[in-house]
């Protein structure tokens, strides 16, 4: 099974959100993934790029790695900069971006590691397709 990695580098401003939005959308449309998998894809970019712009100072670089295997997008979401400076801020966009990711997402984690903060998002073909 081929695996293709493409890796999107942006600085945390909402004027790229759109930009890295639509990189994912088409990623999504290389899979066999529905028009609802694919806006689920939108929305879930679309929530990982409004949090980690959130929680970071403006300017930071936002890292987006997206990994496609088989019908699988995963998204890797690198935080760089400094976190901003406040706790209750951080705290509000992220509570906001469980409740999205749990609704169109088959997998999300928040987790740090040396390499510093991520998200890390799967979404799968014929997740989100009604029985």
């Amino acid at each position: 099974m081929s695996r293709d990695v493409i890796t999107l580098t942006v600085p945390a401003k909402s004027e790229y959100a759109r930009t890295v939005r639509m990189t994912a959308a088409a990623l999504a449309g290389r899979t066999s993934m529905s028009y609802d998998d694919v806006e689920d894809v939108r929305m879930a970019t679309d929530e990982a790029f409004v949090y980690a712009a959130e929680t970071h100072e403006e300017g930071a670089d936002l890292r987006f790695v997206f990994e496609l295997e088989g019908d699988t997008l995963r998204m890797d979401v690198a935080l760089g900069g400094k976190p901003a400076d406040s706790d209750e801020e951080a705290e509000r966009a992220a509570a906001y971006a469980v409740f999205i990711l749990e609704s169109v997402c088959d997998e999300y984690k928040f987790e740090s590691d040396e390499s510093g903060a991520h998200l890390r998002i799967v979404k799968r073909a014929g997740s989100g397709d009604a029985d």
